[in-house]
């Protein structure tokens, strides 16, 4: 209301639709041009005459979506913002047209309806769904959803219409029975956290790893599931901060997880781990859960000699093009060559070593990469035997004498 009536309050923001178009005035029977704003408490709508009913309009921020259109009568500022700046330029200009009275017949007129609910509401942008008999059958899902949740709706595949929530951030699909997911889920360009505890899942394919995911994932749950590994290329996913795979069949931990340089929180309780990957002790962890898993108990004399005298002229090509970080792709070199550069170990020395090496196992104390460890064993131990590969026997040979040293058999 104008300031001029003694009316301080602007009025509460609404959501709103306004439109322009000709209606019969009752009175006199003539069409006139009318502007209609509709909201959620009134979706008949609010009608104004236009004709020369305009004071002025207040355009200074229309860039940023602002401007107030000053009507004499009755005396209401209509007040715009968060509106597309191209829109409002257009609308402010069939308004004008209409004030004028002027070229009203080239005005692209609204038919002054009520709006339907859905565009004046809210846009919804949390949804959950606990019951198969919510699941919505024939209505998709609200475009605008940032966060969905769908449990315990026996869903044995990913609804397809979920991929289309282009600003989805959260989708929990959490106690289903989910076999497979679609490599469409990477399209999810601002997805941060993927809730898949308790289904189905015997795989996590290498196209999601290699997706949009790689730079909006930070929260991964694939915990109580049926998986016994995954892809090499599971550790392109580098924005990951928290990672549960509690509870699958899981033989062995990614082989490059050292390169998930942003994680901190790891639960990994109840598989089938015998042994940690040799890049495990480049991590830098607050909280790490490893209880439940067959760990085996090393013996760094223990160890299985892959060595060649002198070295194949193709393992020493590998090491050189690792150790010099040479560019290297399929379309440069057979893409077998590619496969094995990918799986390249690294010596204690620092060396990279390829298909021809020594292996052993030695314990460690997870407090070292760790701040938080839940008890490896019921024991109370903190120790895991992590794999260490060596390039040659002088390195491993100094490795036996720095384990002596330190009392170790």
């Amino acid at each position: 209301m104008l300031p001029t009536y003694g009316m301080k309050n602007r009025g509460k923001g609404a959501r709103a639709v306004l439109s322009i178009g000709r209606h019969v005035d009752k009175t006199t029977q003539r069409h006139n041009i009318y502007l209609m704003i509709c909201t959620a408490k009134d979706r008949t709508g609010s009608k104004y005459k236009i004709k020369e009913n305009i004071e002025t309009f207040f355009t200074r921020f229309v860039e940023e979506g602002k401007a107030t259109v000053r009507l004499k009568e009755p005396a209401v500022d209509i007040c715009l913002s968060k509106a597309d700046a191209n829109s409002l330029k257009n609308f402010l200009s069939a308004a004008r047209l209409a004030h004028r009275g002027n070229d009203t017949d080239s005005l692209p007129l609204s038919t002054l309806t009520p709006v339907r609910a859905r565009d004046v509401e809210k846009p919804k942008k949390k949804l959950t769904i606990v019951s198969k008999k919510d699941y919505p059958l024939t209505s998709n899902f609200p475009y605008s959803l940032e966060q969905l949740q769908v449990s315990y709706c026996k869903l044995s595949r990913v609804d397809m219409r979920m991929l289309s929530l282009k600003a989805l951030r959260r989708l929990d699909l959490s106690n289903n029975n989910i076999k497979k997911l679609p490599d469409t889920i990477g399209d999810l360009g601002c997805l941060a956290e993927l809730i898949l505890h308790n289904n189905h899942l015997e795989t996590f394919s290498e196209a999601l790893c290699l997706s949009s995911l790689q730079r909006t994932l930070q929260h991964l749950d694939l915990s109580q599931n049926r998986l016994q590994a995954l892809p090499l290329q599971f550790c392109q996913l580098r924005e990951l901060i928290n990672l549960k795979m509690d509870n699958n069949g899981l033989v062995w931990l990614p082989f490059r997880i050292s390169h998930l340089s942003k994680l901190r929180f790891l639960s990994a309780a109840h598989n089938q781990l015998a042994l940690l990957p040799g890049d495990f002790r480049k991590l830098t962890l607050e909280n790490l859960d490893l209880f439940g898993n067959p760990f085996a108990h090393p013996n760094p004399l223990d160890h299985t000699i892959q060595l060649t005298f002198p070295l194949t002229l193709q393992e020493m090509a590998a090491r050189a093009v690792a150790n010099l970080r040479i560019p290297y792709g399929p379309h440069l070199i057979p893409a077998h060559l590619c496969q094995d550069l990918e799986v390249a170990k690294t010596c204690d020395c620092g060396c990279t070593c390829v298909n021809y090496y020594i292996k052993t196992a030695v314990s460690m104390n997870l407090h070292l990469i760790s701040h938080t460890v839940v008890l490896v064993d019921d024991m109370g131990g903190t120790d895991a035997p992590v794999q260490h590969h060596f390039c040659s026997l002088s390195c491993y040979s100094e490795f036996l004498d720095q384990c002596l040293q330190r009392g170790l058999r």
